[in-house]
């Protein structure tokens, strides 16, 4: 059954007066609902659309997002921001902001990365134009995208294997195999370690 709530409860809900729900009842801003006996009471239904009712009129944008791995590419990462204007020029979409940013792509608190997520978190991203999946995240992808559509969002993916330097995947994986391979020998170290206080005989007790 579905849940109702009474005048006083719907308000609670809303931070509103019970007052300023009469008002809308009477204005058809947000109608309320009556039993036989008429009272009003609200629903599920009602407390979504009176959430939108507060909820500002947010302008959904159309972003670009472009990424090189150090600051020797600068070149590469203005190169990369020209094609994808030039991508959305062809398509007919109008750019609201290009965000270029300086990371490796398994750098996952890079600045403006993080201003993109609470973007797309805050609605405010309708379409989000890249050259390539790498240029957002290495790893992960299916869930970036995941996250972009339940949040409203569309993902636009140029496919321009072209700007997405090869020696940014080797650099990229080697960090990944020095990270498992340090992880390897702490756990060597460890066992080692773990390994002399076994064998070490037991301290005699004096009585």
């Amino acid at each position: 059954m579905e849940k109702r709530y009474k005048p006083g409860e719907f308000a609670l809900k809303i931070n509103r007066s019970v007052g300023t729900l009469r008002l809308w009842d009477r204005s058809g801003k947000l109608p309320a609902k009556r039993l036989p006996s008429g009272q009003r009471y609200y629903t599920e239904e009602d407390l979504n659309k009176a959430l939108r009712l507060d909820r500002p009129l947010i302008k959904k944008k159309i972003i670009v997002y472009t990424r090189v791995s150090s600051p020797k590419q600068k070149q590469d990462l203005i190169r990369q921001s020209e094609a994808m204007e030039q991508f959305c020029l062809a398509r007919g979409y109008i750019i609201d902001e290009v965000i270029e940013e300086i990371g490796g792509g398994l750098n996952y608190t890079r600045p403006q990365f993080l201003r993109l997520m609470k973007m797309i978190e805050n609605r405010e991203v309708k379409i989000l134009v890249i050259a390539f999946k790498d240029r957002l995240c290495r790893f992960g992808f299916e869930y970036f995208e995941y996250f972009l559509t339940t949040h409203e969002g569309k993902l636009v993916i140029a496919n321009a294997q072209t700007l997405s330097p090869q020696q940014e995947l080797i650099e990229d994986l080697m960090a990944v195999i020095h990270s498992f391979s340090s992880r390897l020998y702490g756990l060597r170290k460890y066992k080692k370690e773990i390994s002399k206080i076994i064998s070490e005989p037991e301290p005699t007790e004096i009585r």
